[in-house]
C-alpha cells in the first residue's frame, strides 16, 4: 500500500504543479492525470482528495508558508517546491488522516525526486516547523 500512496500523491503533486503553473480546471487536470494512470478506486479518491483539499485551503496554506519561510517569498519558491510544500501543509494542518512523520517523509521524497539539489532540505526545514504547530 505504500507504495501505491507514493503514486497517488505523486499525481497528486503533478496535478497541483500544472494547475499552478498553466492555471487549468483542478477537475479536468485530476481527470486527466487518473486516466492515463491505473490506480485503485481509493487511491483516484485518495488524489481527488489531495488536490481539491489543497485548491480549496491554497490562501490558508501559502499564509503558513508565508509566515513559516519568510525569506522565500511565496512568487519566488520553485513552483516545484512550492506545490510540495502546499501539499504536505495541507495533509499536515487541514487533512488529518495520516501521521505528520508520514507526510513530512512523503514530501521529502517527492522533493527529491522532483525538485532541485537543495529542496529536500528546505521542505524538511519548513515542515518542521508546520509540525510544530499541528495539533496532533
Amino acid at each position: 500500500m505504500p507504495g501505491t500512496r507514493h503514486k497517488a500523491r505523486t499525481l497528486a503533486l503533478q496535478a497541483l504543479y500544472e494547475i499552478d503553473s498553466v492555471a487549468r480546471n483542478p477537475q479536468a487536470v485530476v481527470d486527466r492525470l487518473l486516466s492515463e494512470n491505473k490506480l485503485s478506486a481509493e487511491n483516484n479518491e485518495f488524489v481527488r482528495g489531495l488536490v481539491n483539499g489543497t485548491v480549496n485551503n491554497r490562501e490558508e496554506i501559502d499564509k503558513h508558508i508565508k509566515k513559516l519561510a519568510p525569506a522565500w517569498p511565496l512568487d519566488q519558491l520553485a513552483l516545484i517546491d512550492r506545490n510540495v510544500l502546499r501539499l504536505a501543509i495541507f495533509e499536515i494542518l487541514f487533512d488529518n488522516k495520516v501521521p505528520v512523520k508520514v507526510a513530512v517523509n512523503e514530501a521529502v521524497e517527492l522533493a527529491k525526486t522532483f525538485g532541485s539539489g537543495s529542496s529536500a532540505k528546505f521542505i524538511n526545514g519548513v515542515l518542521g516547523s508546520v509540525s510544530t504547530i499541528a495539533k496532533r
